[in-house]
């Protein structure tokens, strides 16, 4: 095969403008858009998931719960699990089987506005948020203080804008706001007033359920329609490790079924604390717990929707002290993604969490590493992810710009490879190397940078001399330029004026 290395594509040299035109523009497909597949990381043989999970149910069905609820031990009972003189129940294999069987595989997280509403399940990565920070990173000292409502408001807002946050769990707790049932209730005000993504609360107490539900109706339309289509669900922790209920909880899990409300039933054990400190052992023990939250749904009502949220903790065995990020929290909570997966059950994890206090190298590498081993995994929903510093305790406006970027990578990294005839590209490479010598403004170049690369808004990728010129701005300026601005100019209000009369007639709205 010859070629005329003298006539070079005309195609490469017509357009040059327009091309540019289109290299500045906004790619017309994004390259990595939220709900990338994961699985390909797997830290854990077949062998090792066949023994954590026999570990798990000889757990179960020999050690049992402890401190049952009269409610729940009823339902329990029915549906074949055992009392023992211990007054602990046991559940049979079969009982567990049975419940992993029927829990749906998918189902959706519906956002008030329906273009918004994700699907959990499958190999799909979204990373999102929760947390109950008390403290706040204040965007102008820079330094923290007490969590407050009015932040609440503004984080709500501020992850409006943010493409690659698939859906928000309130990160922080408004510590100003000291009666339990005026908090629940303005948390939930301040995600139906400042977004129409998937949103996630928590109820203190079972009674508080109902009222906010009628809340929850008016921003539906009317009496009933939430449950229709229920754009809010539930973060629950019904179990105390180690191995048993607790009866706050298990109540609000009563009433969330009963309102439809689609619950993440959270095991939140910590290594050499509350579960054992070897990591094979934490997952055994985790997994049974997280087991036992599905059992306690699957009793109640066969079927219902449920996160499989197993989310390991860390501690410093040393000092005692919680531990948000390092190679033992990227690995546990990977291994329990690839676990919940094994089992074909809708997972849930927390990672992309920091003990940094500030925005600082340590907050990158803590926050890049367990974010890419949980998607890597496959965690369906990575919870914790955005915006969470100093060990949970803090919650930080730059940090959420700073973990979107983040996790637009990740994306990107989980896409991987598309490999295919007119990708590999043979007839191009050959007509560089016999006609320009370069790749530059070819049509394949410009169709594939449009298509196949990521370019952070964000981070800086000037040389030395400009940055320098520019004032030498850090990563944490950058950000807090960029957050001030989306919170100045992005001010929704996604309850029509009717809507938030009614609420504000009926509830302590506090602002």
């Amino acid at each position: 095969m010859t070629r005329d290395s003298a006539k070079p594509s005309s195609s490469r040299r017509s357009g040059r403008k327009e091309r540019m035109a289109l290299r500045a523009a906004k790619p017309e497909v994004h390259p990595c858009p939220p709900g990338q597949p994961g699985g390909v990381y797997r830290p854990l043989s077949e062998a090792d998931l066949e023994a954590i999970f026999e570990t798990a149910l000889r757990l179960l069905e020999t050690l049992g719960m402890g401190e049952v609820p009269d409610n729940l031990a009823a339902t329990l009972l029915a549906c074949g699990a055992e009392r023992n003189d211990r007054d602990r129940f046991l559940l049979p294999r079969s009982l567990v089987l049975d419940a992993i069987e029927k829990t749906p595989k998918v189902f959706p997280l519906h956002g008030r506005d329906p273009a918004r509403s994700i699907t959990v399940g499958g190999d799909a990565v979204h990373f999102g948020t929760g947390g109950a920070a008390v403290q706040t990173l204040d965007i102008d000292s820079g330094l923290y203080r007490p969590s407050t409502l009015q932040d609440l408001h503004d984080f709500t807002r501020l992850q409006d804008t943010l493409e690659n946050v698939s859906w928000f769990t309130r990160c922080c707790v408004a510590t100003d706001v000291p009666d339990n049932f005026d908090l629940d209730v303005n948390t939930v005000y301040a995600l139906l007033r400042n977004t129409t993504k998937p949103v996630a609360t928590s109820f203190t107490l079972a009674e508080h359920v109902d009222p906010i539900v009628e809340m929850l109706d008016i921003a539906a339309g009317g009496p009933g329609q939430f449950a229709q289509r229920p754009f809010v669900k539930a973060h629950v922790s019904p179990v105390i490790s180690p191995m048993r209920f607790g009866e706050d909880a298990v109540d609000v899990v009563f009433k969330c079924i009963e309102h439809r409300i689609p619950i993440s039933n959270i095991t939140a054990a910590q290594a050499g604390a509350t579960a054992p400190a070897t990591l094979a052992g934490f997952l055994a023990q985790s997994l049974a717990e997280t087991l036992a939250s599905l059992v306690m749904v699957h009793s109640i009502e066969p079927g219902f929707p449920m996160v499989f949220s197993n989310w390991p903790l860390v501690i410093d065995l040393r000092t005692g002290a919680f531990v948000g990020g390092g190679g033992e929290t990227a690995l546990l909570n990977a291994a329990s993604a690839q676990l919940s997966n094994w089992l074909g059950l809708c997972s849930g994890v927390a990672s992309s969490m920091t003990d940094a206090k500030a925005i600082d190298a340590q907050y990158g590498v803590e926050k890049g590493m367990t974010s890419l081993a949980a998607g890597l995994a496959g965690g369906n929903l990575i919870y914790e992810s955005s915006g969470m510093t100093a060990s949970l305790l803090g919650a930080s406006f730059e940090a959420f710009i700073l973990d979107d970027e983040m996790h637009a990578h990740t994306y990107r990294a989980l896409r991987g490879v598309e490999v295919n005839e007119a990708n590999l590209g043979f007839d191009d490479i050959c007509d560089a190397v016999l006609g320009e010598g370069h790749f530059l403004g070819g049509d394949q170049t410009l169709a594939s940078m449009e298509r196949d690369y990521f370019y952070p808004p964000l981070a800086d990728r000037d040389d030395p001399n400009v940055w320098g010129a520019s004032g030498a701005p850090t990563a944490w300026e950058r950000a807090r330029t960029k957050a001030k601005s989306v919170l100045d100019s992005h001010q929704p209000a996604y309850l029509s004026p009717e809507q938030d009369a009614e609420i504000r007639a009926r509830f302590n709205i506090i602002l």
